[in-house]
């Protein structure tokens, strides 16, 4: 009997994870088997989200950001999260188009590729059509939700960018693309993530600004603000721009959160 090679967890050991997703593909089940991911479908298309346990992580700069950390991502702070849902994939053009009948993007082809080319008023529309035709409350991550889940949450194996410390494994970016590209082609991070890193930059729910060293419960950003913080980086951005603590403030050559561009889209939390 062919056994293809299972990691559930992405951390090279074999563990009780991957012992019940053995068993379950001898079952016939697949290894989708887990508790943690759950399926939605709008309109005949299908999204996975997956479940991210609450935690207290150091958001910002740390060690593993080495002299690579910008400005903006000082002073390095704790912060603590309730559990919630993240979308296993960005924002599929095929997804914004069973939702909204209509696709945006600059890069067409393949409804797998990521939806770009959106605002951020687009994303609320888009998301408010979401929750009335699901009955679910989706929205965009806050910037603390986005950084934990990038760094694989309470899984995390300390990695430089989400899920490695060698960029080509995990992301999409001008070191070896000029385009996006369909969904999970690149490896997943430790929590099952795709695409954390490159293809597309994805919009956050907070308003950009300064860091406090301050510890946080389930921070939101600023009250008010200019420019919407963005994160990810994209097809477009240089290998430094992959990091899990990098954060976009619209002053990028390509980095506009109010969007529209080529290189932005999204990711759903709930």
């Amino acid at each position: 009997i062919y056994m293809p090679r299972v990691d559930m967890n992405q951390n090279g050991n074999v563990d009780i994870d991957d012992l019940n997703a053995i068993i379950n593909l001898m079952l016939g089940k697949g290894t989708n088997w887990h508790d943690d991911i759950t399926t939605y479908k709008v309109n005949g298309v299908e999204f996975k989200m997956v479940k991210v346990e609450g935690g207290t992580f150091t958001m910002g700069a740390t060690p593993e950001q080495g002299s690579d950390a910008d400005s903006d991502e000082y002073p390095a702070h704790q912060v603590t999260l309730s559990t919630y849902s993240i979308g296993e994939t960005e924002v599929t053009q095929a997804l914004w188009l069973a939702v909204m009948g209509s696709n945006p993007s600059y890069w067409t082809g393949n409804l797998q590729l990521p939806v770009e080319y959106v605002t951020w008023d687009d994303c609320q529309t888009f998301l408010t059509k979401l929750n009335q035709l699901t009955g679910q409350n989706f929205r965009l991550p806050t910037e603390a939700e986005w950084e934990y889940a990038a760094r694989g949450g309470n899984k995390s194996q300390g990695y430089k960018y989400p899920g490695s410390n060698d960029a080509n494994e995990v992301a999409w970016y001008s070191g070896n693309t000029s385009s996006t590209h369909p969904i999970a082609q690149k490896k997943p991070n430790e929590l099952g993530l795709y695409d954390m890193a490159g293809n597309v930059e994805e919009y956050c729910y907070d308003w950009y600004g300064s860091y406090s060293s301050v510890a946080q419960v389930n921070p939101t950003g600023p009250a008010t603000g200019s420019i919407h913080v963005d994160r990810g980086s994209s097809y477009y951005s240089p290998r430094i721009d992959c990091r899990v603590s990098r954060r976009d403030n619209g002053n990028s050559a390509t980095g506009h959160p109010t969007g529209p561009d080529p290189d932005l889209g999204l990711r759903l939390v709930k």
